[in-house]
């Protein structure tokens, strides 16, 4: 198998709740349309220690315990994937470790990973919250969490794509034309400026025309390659942040841009990524420079 055939795998966060099966449904379709093989990975942290919360069953019990949480999760997971697309290829892992951490390491041999914005499985510490801040921070591939209204991403709304007028954007741009590409649906690109400097020092017209101008110089020659991409541009003062999440109501999917962080601060996105797997009314893409 070359590096190619590798990479064509959407990975899919397991932790036996039920926004871990939203995040199935989503990526059902999805490795449809790469398509890739759906590989749902599961993980449970299993030390010789007493786990914090859990009584003192022995080593054993607790084991047992753990294991059959987990490949409970994975059945469900995998019927859910049965019934909405029986001819997909489908992979199940079961791995000992924390789900941060193995799902930063599947990244590795996948073109997506998708995983829940709240998860609740006891047994596998959750994926939602600082786990999945964390995997987007860290992931090697580009990260989808799933929020919003169940059904909502395929109903014919937009991709919307933070642009932050720096070169750093570009995955984020790719990523954003293929996604509305392979949806059929327009695509939304926004770029906003910080309006927080003193009123009277700025001259806001001569900004505005800048920031059009500069968008218009991100989006040069993705329209020639997607034709068939309509695109909205929204340029505004306003905090990115707040924009998006604006946006995020009446999206199927919202993709930006992230830096990423380095092994001290790695568990921290950026702030408007971190705003946006937190609070956003659709799923977010997070894609990070390189991807």
């Amino acid at each position: 198998m070359n590096a190619e055939d590798r990479r064509r795998t959407v990975v899919v966060g397991i932790d036996g709740s039920e926004e871990a099966l939203r995040a199935v449904r989503w990526a059902v379709p999805e490795a449809r349309r790469r398509r890739a093989t759906l590989r749902l990975v599961t993980a449970f942290a299993w030390t010789d220690d007493r786990m914090v919360g859990w009584p003192g069953l022995g080593q054993t019990a607790s084991g047992d315990r753990l294991r059959t949480f987990a490949e409970h999760g994975l059945t469900s997971a995998a019927d859910v994937t049965t019934e909405l697309d029986p001819d997909l290829p489908v992979e199940q892992d079961l791995v000992v470790g924390f789900p941060g951490g193995v799902l930063v390491e599947q990244s590795r041999g996948a073109e997506l990973l998708v995983v829940g914005d709240r998860g609740r499985g006891r047994a596998t510490s959750a994926l939602a919250g600082s786990v999945a801040v964390g995997v987007a921070a860290h992931s090697v591939c580009p990260v989808v969490v799933v929020r919003g209204t169940e059904g909502q991403h395929d109903q014919p709304r937009p991709v919307v794509v933070g642009i932050d007028g720096t070169p750093l954007s570009e995955s984020a741009i790719a990523f954003a034309f293929e996604a509305a590409s392979a949806r059929r649906a327009p695509l939304v690109a926004v770029h906003t400026w910080d309006g927080s400097v003193i009123a009277e020092l700025v001259d806001w017209q001569s900004m505005a025309v800048e920031a059009e101008e500069e968008l218009a110089e991100r989006l040069a020659g993705w329209g020639a390659k997607y034709p068939d991409v309509v695109v909205q541009r929204v340029v505004g003062r306003a905090s990115a942040a707040r924009a998006l999440l604006e946006q995020s109501t009446r999206a199927q999917l919202v993709v930006v841009g992230s830096r990423g962080h380095g092994e001290i601060a790695g568990l921290l996105l950026d702030s408007v990524s971190n705003a946006l797997v937190h609070a956003a009314g659709c799923p977010v893409a997070i894609v990070r420079s390189g991807h």
